[in-house]
């Protein structure tokens, strides 16, 4: 079964939903402790948000099937971090909730050779789609443009202090598309009053946008990192709690900047 899918479409615009996948392979949730099976850390629901405004506006869609505790996608396979010198995180391979409790069964994590397999069994293929898909998008329009969604619980004090704004837009500091595209953006979300918001605060962009956005070469990213309680009780166990009230009120806003990506042409 293939680890992602990729539904393409027809405009030059791809989202990216890293970590919306759920499943663990036999093999790896032997080495889990049980608590991790249900996979909490994922981005529940997200993909229930995304798919209706992709299929809307006729963008492109890279889904996982995996969980982020099998492999992170959204981690470069040297695993550097991201942050450095930030307090928490997890890496490459997790090996630890959000919380910070431990997600292996004592003397059960990956060794360097079981990582480098799970490089080339999930992190590879996601991304060989992925940046097939903004070389297509790059010949059919002249540019391509990719929209990484993610969401997080909105307080973690094991990953960063207080609670996160709503909704956290990241550019790499301006580095992974067009600084026009980035006001763009950004006025999108400073017209609107429902829901708290930053660019280029605590999350600036993972390594997806950091090394696909170069808008040099044509393709400019943009992550955003959303809180669940737009879309979800944070409360209640994550496989039930989707909200559809709370997500008819974002789910609008989400789709405004997508098509102002859309309207921008660089």
């Amino acid at each position: 079964m293939s680890v992602c899918e990729l539904r393409q479409g027809r405009v030059p615009l791809l989202i990216s939903l890293p970590h919306v996948g759920t499943a663990i392979p036999p093999e790896v949730g032997r080495q889990l402790v049980p608590r991790a099976l249900a996979s909490e850390d994922s981005d529940w629901h997200l993909e229930q948000l995304y798919r209706p405004l992709a299929e809307q506006l006729g963008a492109s869609l890279l889904v996982p099937r995996y969980s982020r505790y099998v492999i992170d996608l959204n981690r470069p396979p040297d695993d550097q971090p991201l942050y450095p010198g930030a307090s928490g995180g997890t890496g490459l391979v997790p090996t630890r909730f959000f919380t910070n409790e431990p997600l292996y069964a004592d003397g059960a994590e990956p060794d360097a050779t079981a990582i480098t397999a799970r490089i080339d069994a999930y992190w590879r293929p996601y991304h060989a789609a992925l940046a097939g898909e903004l070389q297509r998008l790059r010949v059919e329009h002249g540019h391509a443009l990719l929209f990484d969604g993610h969401s997080i619980r909105s307080e973690l004090p094991w990953l960063f202090e207080g609670q996160l704004p709503a909704l956290n837009l990241g550019t790499a500091d301006g580095r992974a598309c067009a600084p026009a595209l980035r006001d763009r953006l950004s006025a999108v979300l400073a017209r609107q009053t429902g829901f708290g918001h930053v660019v280029d605060g605590r999350f600036k962009g993972g390594y997806i946008t950091r090394h696909y956005g170069h808008p040099g070469q044509g393709v400019h990213a943009v992550q955003l990192e959303m809180c669940q309680r737009c879309y979800m009780d944070e409360a209640v166990t994550p496989r039930d709690a989707f909200d559809a009230t709370r997500a008819a009120t974002v789910a609008p806003l989400i789709g405004q900047l997508l098509q102002e990506m859309l309207a921008w042409r660089p």
